[in-house]
């Protein structure tokens, strides 16, 4: 199963992935985010952070490159690399999916410090911006 929902995640990253995150996340989804103390729960929130996330590390962009994936049972872990503001950017995607094909739990892990802070940053301007509309 979660390497039917791994591929459906690349699609949805590289903008291919018609009805976008509705039927790929669970309605009661957890999201970890790296600089977010607190877990997002449900469906409205974590599609809000991985949009944003996405636009931030630049999903679908030249510079963000999925390097590594493995997957065993419900999850997987997918290595990534990009660039932000200049800075170096090595993070871990960890997915868990359900029996119906749909993530239940989204984790983000990103190194080094100065990465984390760059992104923290962005997705600050960013969930601020949202938020003003």
């Amino acid at each position: 199963m979660i390497d039917d929902v791994i591929a459906r995640w690349h699609r949805f990253v590289a903008g291919e992935l018609p009805g976008g995150l509705d039927g790929l996340l669970a309605e009661d989804v957890v999201f970890h985010s790296p600089v977010v103390f607190t877990p997002q729960r449900g469906k409205a929130v974590t599609t809000l952070y991985l949009q944003g996330a996405l636009q931030v590390l630049g999903g679908g962009g030249a510079a963000f490159t999925y390097t590594k994936q493995v997957l065993s049972g419900d999850t997987a872990v997918l290595e990534f690399e990009t660039s932000v503001d200049g800075k170096h950017v090595n993070g871990v995607d960890i997915v868990r999916c359900d029996d119906e094909g749909r993530i239940v739990e989204f984790r983000v892990m990103l190194r080094p410090l100065q990465a984390i802070q760059a992104v923290h940053e962005q997705m600050g301007r960013l969930l601020a911006a949202g938020e003003q509309r």
